[in-house]
């Protein structure tokens, strides 16, 4: 069971790191100044709006003697202070040219437990989550070896527990729903009402998630359920979690559960060699400015944090080959055609939809129902299951036709602007959602 949970490891971590520091992934960048932004569960009573637990409720199809194996992720923050030779704070120090100064770090946590399913008929199963905290002391040198200073790192005492319930299922598939509920039992401590959210998240779970695996039984996916389980699935409850199946394609014994929408089967690209910090899959520019920066720049990157020490040294021992590498990749899954048509000449595109007369996106209509829109049709929204997981939450919403897209592969496309754009901003800019037309219903 324990490999199960290992195969999701690479997911699990780029969830655990999103946006722990962002490029130029120095200190002094304002972009860093607020950090800590997924899945912070905070002590009850913090304040500031951030939860102080989380819920993820999905459906397994559970067979007899089946035992569920959970792991609890998350960053414990980690607050680095300096000091100089003769023991005093200092806010930044100098050492053979090499700077150190405080900054927040994430100690990666982990709660594993094992539950048998027949267990858990009888009411739920609490597993505590306890982490004391510390303090580590690191002496700093100059090139000679002489102590100038310290890091101190500092962490506060965790406390929580996770609550792992199930009921049935009404029917006949023998289905059941399976309940998480991650929770901070820390106290406030003093301060926090001073320090706000700055206090609040030295006792936070940060970037927490689970991964949860079943020996026996499959899970059922949220985001593409089938026809019998869909209604059940519509009254699962999920808040500050979202719960995807996980590992290769098919597999449906892993569930990761994380405070990111992703859809299931979630994988990182095999282009994609370093941990950025960044999901947003823009490795090739993130790669390239980093490997611009200054000398000065990097030198304080790295001493910002162990981990952009370890990006910088990724990225300068990268060779030619594997930077070309990030450029891109089309994968023969149907997103790109099988043949490329031939070039006339070079000078001249192959096809010139300007050229065309037999296609204008401003004019051009497409059935719905039993109806044609274009340009200006009031519609309705109904993505179907299986797609873009941020589409589900466009479901019922209403919009106005843009334009009627027919792409070389002869799908069409349907740009459609929604009625409730704050001031119309995507629509100003040109940018628009986009459907085939079995996912549009005309507007009554």
């Amino acid at each position: 069971m324990t490999a199960g949970l290992d195969d999701v490891a690479a997911v699990a971590d780029a969830v655990l790191f999103e946006g722990y520091l962002l490029y130029p992934y120095r200190a002094s960048a304002q972009k860093n100044a607020l950090r800590w932004q997924f899945g912070v569960l905070v002590p009850a009573g913090s304040g500031g709006g951030e939860p102080s637990a989380s819920r993820t409720e999905c459906l397994v199809e559970p067979r007899p003697g089946a035992r569920l194996t959970l792991r609890l992720r998350f960053l414990h923050r980690q607050r680095r202070s300096v000091l100089d030779a003769a023991g005093t704070r200092s806010e930044r120090l100098e050492i053979d040219g090499t700077p150190h100064f405080g900054w927040d770090e994430g100690v990666p946590r982990q709660v594993d437990a094992e539950i048998a399913l027949d267990d858990l008929r009888a009411g739920p199963v609490i597993v505590p989550v306890v982490v004391p905290g510390a303090r580590e002391t690191e002496t700093l040198l100059d090139t000679a070896g002489v102590p100038r200073g310290a890091y101190v790192r500092d962490t506060d005492d965790l406390t929580g527990r996770i609550v792992v319930g199930l009921d049935d299922v009404p029917g006949p598939y023998g289905a059941a729903r399976l309940r998480l509920d991650v929770v901070n039992d820390a106290e406030v401590g003093p301060g926090v009402e001073d320090g706000g959210r700055d206090r609040a998240l030295d006792r936070a779970f940060l970037a927490a998630h689970t991964v949860l695996a079943l020996d026996a039984g499959a899970f059922v996916s949220s985001t593409d359920p089938p026809e019998w389980a869909a209604p059940a699935v519509r009254d699962c409850v999920n808040e500050h979690s979202w719960p995807v199946l996980a590992g290769p394609e098919g597999c449906t014994s892993l569930l990761l559960a994380t405070p990111i929408i992703l859809a299931d089967h979630p994988q990182l690209a095999p282009e994609s060699p370093t941990d950025l910090f960044d999901g947003t899959e823009n490795d090739e520019i993130l790669t390239l400015r980093t490997a611009a920066l200054t000398d000065d720049e990097k030198r304080e990157a790295r001493a910002t944090d162990p981990r952009a020490a370890d990006l910088l040294d990724a990225i300068e021992a990268m060779g030619p080959a594997m930077v070309e590498r990030l450029h891109g990749a089309i994968r023969p899954d149907g997103r790109a055609p099988d043949e490329v048509p031939t070039l006339v000449t070079p000078e001249v595109p192959w096809w010139d939809p300007g050229a065309d007369a037999s296609v204008d996106p401003s004019s051009d209509a497409v059935v719905v129902g039993e109806v044609e829109v274009r340009a200006g049709s009031a519609v309705v929204l109904w993505p179907r299951a299986g797609g873009d997981a941020q589409d589900l939450f466009l479901r019922g919403r209403s919009g106005v036709v843009q334009a009627v897209l027919h792409d070389v592969d002869g799908l069409v496309h349907v740009a459609v602007s929604l009625d409730d754009d704050p001031a119309d901003l995507q629509t100003a800019h040109g940018r628009f959602r986009y459907f085939a037309p079995d996912e549009l219903a005309v507007a009554p």
